[in-house]
């Protein structure tokens, strides 16, 4: 059985900035505190976590939406779910609105609430720190 997961986080920072946080190696690793190797082209690679996440880039439109083939490293093999991240400017910042379809049902829980502590909250921390 796969679940979907629907979340948003407003961030103090342009929709430039979010999306670098996201595409660029360094700065995704800088927030993480983890390496990520992230390709800036469609059909390219991407792993973060060391090697614990992995795709592949299925639609980049920049500053505006990041649609990928996303897995972690202890799904069934070849499963993949598909994660699309879009940004919208808002006042003040920038509004993420996130949804990955085809997760499996036993990792649900944990990566629905990775995606907070591991993603959104040290995202927050790293962009409005750096304003």
């Amino acid at each position: 059985m796969l679940k979907t997961i629907r979340q948003s986080a407003t961030f103090k920072a342009s929709p430039h900035e979010v999306y670098e946080a996201l595409m660029d190696s360094r700065k995704h690793s800088q927030f993480t505190h983890n390496k990520a190797t992230i390709s800036r082209k469609v059909g390219g690679k991407f792993s973060a976590y060391g090697d614990s996440l992995s795709g592949t880039n299925l639609e980049l439109v920049p500053d505006k939406k990041i649609v990928q083939a996303w897995r972690a490293n202890d799904w069934p093999a070849g499963h993949h779910s598909t994660a699309t991240f879009t940004l919208t400017p808002v006042s003040g910042g920038t509004r993420l609105n996130f949804y990955q379809s085809g997760v499996p049902a036993k990792h649900y829980a944990g990566i629905k609430q990775g995606w907070i502590e591991f993603y959104w909250k040290p995202m927050k921390a790293m962009l409005e720190t750096a304003r």
